[in-house]
């Protein structure tokens, strides 16, 4: 189809574009190489069947944004059909021969589906441009207060217009070239409807002009994605490469809240966090090129919805404009996010947990907190106290270890020393054995316990804190001491399963412990109770008061680990009337005192983040709010309090011994 001179011209266009975009992409590559740890290639083919689902369906886009995702999946998979479809037209470009069409029945689907993805895409692309600059919602943007590069605010939508007019133009014109084509052969194509709708308007035109038109269409078309290629490496279109990578080679992780191991015994290690980019593992920088800056992520962080100055999108954007602009790995991370961003973090997993991209911004901000807490004992001042009580008395309430088992006054709790092979291990955690609210939750489970007949036990005075809020906080010393101290413990015990009465707990020894040497069968107090119902062990009277019960998914238990069912069949069990919030599940909205939170003031803002989930589940007419989780059962309590006690907060733990014969 192209003359000599075009197909000269081509190639010179083409090997221009290919050297500029390939000094774009070893600058990322560099960028990338400079972190910490090494790429484990073996991952992918362990993978690639979740890679397929994710990348060839788009299903992490599509669990947020209903609308604008399908909008998304018509423009991606169309682009995923135009891989082919345009090696097809440079074929065809340079030997005039249509390989893919003249193949019989294949051909006739072949044309087909580049006919419906050439209008999928454009379609699709004139509908997110609609919304993005005549709608312009404000979740694909941030507040002034937001700490963002300078050149961000105007280069995200400098960038979103120059990513649409590609693709606009790239996909018009291959639509009209095509329909020229059908135009010169004299007839329409009944597997091309939309192409050949199209060719009618030029019927009578010269044959000569609808030749011209070809040429130009082609190279308006392909010539577009020539012309935007050395562009690519600095748009964030790049995500349709860095994404597929980002899932294929994240380090294997038990948990999307799973930290990495150090070894405080090594002395040669200089540096504990992140106090530069380069001390960020290496998928963390390439988290930079696979952001989509689309928002999700602080669309639901639960520190930005309440005023914070936190945005773990601008986090992830800002490192990639400081690339952008000459930047290197040298920057230090807090001048990318402030500190006050930093210490806001619930951590809750939200922005890992809805990302479209399997970007972990979350992850990015404890190695933040660990050089603050490690390298500059720059933390805030009140998590002193809870420092002290977990190295002195081994939990952040500062209770005597002598007084651990005063909780279970007056009740039948075998320790491990009185029984020393129990089936189950009972980890009661430091807030159901020290916390006056939350012992009521450990009185309420061992009732449960000794009613069905579990053979159990509890480590008493020889159980210490986890050192989960230490961890989150950054003081990986004194969390290193916890685990050690634990881990020689239980393994001593060889404990056949462990049950915890705490979210936090249970992910701690599940997730984190086996990097230390211990690898536990570890399962929720909520999911024991589900399985004693099952057995029979108990049962309850299903004629109670007139209780309507919302249930708040801990963070720690429903997104971290994944357990959402067993809680709320818990409550069906017991004859309870449920009714959801709207943020539910893995999607639930965090109480606000995971990640330390627990210990220290929240950050000034807007709201506080316990009183909005409380409004929250006060909105649905429940009459209780119940809970999976010793913190949470304090920050509801708290909100219900300000809020003149409208509702009851319990544990499930307590709603299901309330109920049993």
């Amino acid at each position: 189809m192209l003359t000599l001179v075009e197909k000269i011209l081509f190639v010179i266009a083409t090997l221009v574009s290919l050297y500029f975009t390939y000094r774009g992409v070893m600058k990322i590559v560099a960028h990338i190489s400079s972190g910490q740890g090494k790429v484990d290639w073996s991952l992918v083919w362990k993978r690639i069947g979740d890679l397929i689902v994710k990348v060839g369906l788009f299903q992490p886009v599509f669990r947020f944004r209903l609308g604008p995702s399908i909008l998304h999946g018509l423009i991606g998979w169309g682009f995923l059909s135009f891989l082919l479809i345009n090696l097809a037209d440079l074929i065809y470009a340079y030997t005039g021969f249509k390989l893919l069409e003249n193949t019989g029945l294949f051909g006739d689907i072949y044309r087909l589906i580049a006919d419906v993805a050439n209008v999928a895409i454009v379609g699709g692309i004139l509908a997110m441009a609609f919304r993005r600059f005549i709608l312009r919602p404000d979740t694909l943007s941030t507040r002034d207060t937001t700490l963002l590069h300078p050149k961000a605010r105007a280069g995200i939508m400098r960038d979103s217009a120059i990513v649409a007019t590609f693709i606009f133009i790239h996909n018009t014109m291959r639509f009209l070239g095509e329909s020229f084509g059908v135009a010169l052969a004299g007839h329409t194509d009944s597997w091309q409807p939309s192409i050949s709708a199209v060719s009618q308007l030029w019927a009578g035109v010269d044959a000569n002009v609808l030749v011209a038109g070809e040429h130009i269409a082609f190279w308006m078309s392909i010539g577009a994605v020539v012309a935007f290629l050395p562009y690519f490496p600095y748009s964030k279109h790049i995500h349709l490469f860095f994404a597929p990578l980002n899932f294929a080679l994240k380090p294997e992780r038990k948990s999307i809240g799973e930290l990495s191991y150090i070894n405080l015994d090594d002395q040669s290690i200089e540096q504990f966090g992140a106090a530069k980019m380069k001390d960020l593992g290496w998928e963390q920088i390439m988290d930079s090129y696979a952001c989509i800056m689309c928002f999700r992520c602080q669309e639901v962080c639960p520190a930005y919805n309440t005023g914070k100055l936190l945005s773990p999108a601008a986090l992830e954007i800002n490192k990639r404009y400081h690339f952008n602009n000459g930047g290197t790995t040298d920057v230090p991370m807090l001048d990318l996010i402030s500190e006050e961003a930093v210490w806001a973090c619930t951590s809750c997993g939200a922005c890992v947990d809805i990302c479209p991209v399997g970007n972990e911004p979350m992850r990015d901000i404890l190695d933040i907190r660990r050089n603050l807490s490690m390298m500059e004992s720059a933390f805030p001042k009140q998590l002193e106290s809870a420092f002290k009580g977990m190295e002195r008395n081994q939990n952040p309430w500062n209770v005597s270890q002598g007084d651990r088992m005063k909780w279970a006054e007056g009740m039948s709790v075998p320790t491990i020393e009185q029984n020393a092979e129990p089936e189950i291990l009972w980890w009661v955690g430091c807030a159901p054995a020290t916390d006056t609210r939350a012992q009521k939750t450990a009185q309420a489970f061992a009732k449960i316990l000794n009613t069905a007949g579990v053979n159990y036990a509890v480590l008493g005075k020889n159980e210490s804190c986890t050192g989960d809020s230490a961890r989150r906080a950054g003081r990986e010393d004194i969390f290193f001491g916890l685990a050690s101290q634990n881990v020689e413990i239980l393994n001593e015990v060889a404990p056949k399963r462990i049950v915890t009465t705490c979210p936090h707990c249970l992910h701690t020894i599940k997730n984190e412990y086996p990097a230390f040497g211990g690898n536990y069968q570890v399962i929720h107090h909520t999911q024991l109770i589900n399985e004693l119902v099952g057995a029979g062990k108990i049962s309850m009277n299903l004629e109670g008061d007139n209780m309507k019960v919302t249930f708040h998914d801990p963070c720690y238990l429903g997104r971290h680990n994944k357990i959402t069912d067993a809680p709320r069949d818990d409550l069906k069990a017991a004859g309870i009337e449920t009714v959801e919030m709207p943020r539910n599940g893995a999607k639930s909205f965090c109480c606000g005192a995971g990640g330390a939170q627990m210990w220290k003031e929240e950050e000034e803002g807007s709201a506080r983040v316990n009183v909005t989930r409380f409004a929250e589940a006060k909105s649905t007419g429940a009459n209780t709010v119940a809970v999976g989780c010793p913190f949470c059962l304090t920050m509801m309590t708290d909100a219900s309090k300000a809020d003149g006690d409208s509702m009851q907060v319990k544990d499930v733990a307590e709603i299901v011994a309330e109920r049993l014969k």
